[in-house]
């Protein structure tokens, strides 16, 4: 700065010699900003200041978040795993009940015993019975009757019926006759009711239909009203049916037979 401040004076000096003008002291009033001394350290100083507030704004962390007392928590988790708890035990309640219905589907479908329960003559029962060996109706049952051996009636049943063997020997039965094996209606009984068995000797009189997977026979002495559904029919003689006959569970495929 002090060498344009020389430059300027002398410039000047020349001048006023080429004029012919006297140097005269003058007091020079000159304002020049670029002479005063700018105290660098100050305004680092103040940039720094300013860094280090900008740097505190950028490194304040937020506010720390009102977490919840330990105890509030416990009780959150204890009442979670309560609910939790109750849907596992309702999720397993049918489980339950289905081990129940099991159990009780094989009680009765258990190998019969050698036990043989008679219903003698004159006797009158009125409900159901249920046995897990053979039952002998001489007398007359009001109600269904169920074993898992063999069933004999020669007296009267009011009721559905099931069994692992069925015979009817001049009996009168009027209900449902259900069996896992062979029915035998024998002569001068009469059914009032469906028929289902994997096999079927009929003699007797039957008003209802008869479903059998197996053979069935119907003996000369029978009267059906009802249709016959089963893998083979044998009708003899003197035999009277007033139904349809369908060999259904037959092996043939009758439809493939017509295809020309």
């Amino acid at each position: 700065m002090g060498f344009f401040k020389d430059f300027k004076e002398d410039f000047n000096d020349a001048l006023d010699e080429m004029a012919g003008v006297e140097e005269t002291p003058t007091e020079e009033v000159m304002v020049n900003t670029l002479d005063g001394d700018i105290d660098v350290e100050s305004e680092l100083n103040k940039l720094d200041g300013l860094l280090e507030q900008v740097t505190k704004k950028v490194d304040t962390p937020a506010e720390p978040k009102v977490e919840a007392p330990a105890a509030a928590v416990e009780q959150k988790v204890e009442k979670k795993s309560f609910f939790e708890t109750q849907k596992e035990t309702k999720m397993e309640a049918p489980k339950t009940m289905d081990v129940m219905g099991n159990v009780a589907e094989a009680s009765r479908t258990q190998a019969a015993s050698d036990e043989n329960a008679v219903i003698t003559a004159g006797m009158k029962v009125t409900g159901n019975i249920e046995s897990i060996g053979s039952v002998e109706v001489q007398g007359e049952i009001i109600g269904d009757v169920a074993c898992n051996g063999k069933l004999v009636v020669t007296g009267k049943v009011n009721g559905n019926s099931q069994s692992s063997e069925f015979f009817a020997d001049a009996a009168k039965i009027e209900g449902e006759v259900v069996t896992s094996g062979t029915a035998k209606v024998g002569v001068g009984s009469v059914i009032i009711g469906n028929i289902t068995a994997t096999s079927a000797v009929i003699a007797g009189a039957v008003k209802g239909d008869i479903d059998v997977n197996g053979p069935v026979v119907v003996d000369t002495s029978a009267v059906v009203m009802g249709n016959i559904k089963s893998r083979s029919v044998q009708i003899n003689n003197g035999a009277v049916i007033e139904g349809f006959c369908s060999q259904s569970y037959a092996d043939v495929d009758v439809n493939s037979v017509f295809n020309i």
